[in-house]
């Protein structure tokens, strides 16, 4: 039995999903999408909010703020109304309609960009939006999720660790890529803990991480406008790309089979597919992947037939 006192105290459901049945693919799913925020976010909310603690930097009139695309934003209210504290979410268009909805009635003020940068996109203009909120007033505390080591830290002593425990023998490691927070803790754990552990950075076609053409991309969660300082190609063993068309089919056929996802949890499941289908032909290895979030947060988009005709007709 899980006994907690407050909300955000619960972190790990330790639920794995094994999709050898369900998608004939020898890989486990660790599914974050089972706390009281609704994804793996919650880690690094958490990990954010201790971290201005101990530096000293949360105030008694502090209000926190964030720039996010929706998962971190209503982790971070949850957090917030949790421990008692303000938190105002900068988001762009692109959060859907339950997370906005979410964030809104955990207590947290949302403020919504609606035009994007020339150069860096809505992420850029949701940044910019947050450092003239804090230069106007003193007691907005950025915790500035994308230059934050807290971020990387959350998921080198919380995630990487349960997960190595649960798989003795793993192999490999499948995590989406946003801020590299994920990725980066989990990488930086292996290396310190056990070398044999290849963690495989997933991340969307149109994203800037590594280095490819900037390009259009409608699912949040996964992928960047901007370099984002905490991802650390030097530490992954491989970065597989994802067209997300293929997280749209990835996440539809899992629905298929019953297991309702969310987009970056597709991202990563088709990636790890598409990785251990040249590397893993026989299915030998011991694989995990980490799905951040669940799918209702997505049943406007992912799973709306309008949204998809609109946008990825051929995906269908």
């Amino acid at each position: 039995m899980i006994s907690v006192s407050r909300p955000h105290e619960l972190l790990d459901s330790g639920i794995y999903v094994d999709l050898r049945e369900i998608l004939g693919l020898n890989l486990s799913v660790k599914c974050e999408g089972f706390n009281f925020a609704g994804s793996v976010k919650l880690r690094t909310a958490r990990r954010l909010v201790e971290q201005a603690r101990l530096d000293g930097n949360l105030r008694p009139d502090s209000v926190l703020v964030e720039s996010s695309s929706g998962n971190l934003g209503v982790a971070l209210a949850m957090v917030a109304a949790s421990t008692g504290l303000r938190f105002v979410c900068v988001t762009d268009p692109r959060c859907t309609t339950l997370n906005l909805g979410l964030m809104k009635a955990l207590g947290a003020e949302v403020v919504v960009v609606d035009r994007a940068e020339p150069d860096g996109g809505f992420l850029a203009a949701r940044k910019e939006r947050v450092r003239r909120m804090c230069a106007a007033d003193p007691r907005y505390l950025w915790l500035d999720q994308y230059t934050n080591p807290a971020n990387c830290l959350a998921h080198y002593e919380s995630t990487a660790p349960v997960i190595a425990k649960h798989f003795p023998g793993l192999d490999v490691l499948f995590v989406g890529t946003g801020t590299g927070g994920t990725a980066t803790g989990c990488a930086r754990y292996f290396k310190d803990h056990d070398a044999d552990v290849r963690v495989v950075a997933v991340d969307a076609v149109g994203s800037i991480s590594f280095g490819g053409p900037p390009g259009v991309r409608r699912i949040p969660g996964l992928g960047a406008s901007q370099r984002m300082p905490l991802v650390e190609p030097a530490l992954y063993a491989a970065v597989q790309l994802v067209e997300e068309e293929d997280t749209v089919r990835m996440c539809r056929t899992l629905a298929e089979r019953g297991l309702l996802l969310g987009g970056s949890s597709g991202t990563v499941v088709r990636g790890a597919l598409d990785w251990l289908s040249l590397n893993d032909p026989h299915q030998e290895l011991t694989a995990v992947a980490i799905a951040p979030d669940l799918g209702e947060r997505y049943v406007d988009t992912v799973y709306d037939d309008t949204w998809l005709a609109a946008n990825y007709p051929g995906a269908r």
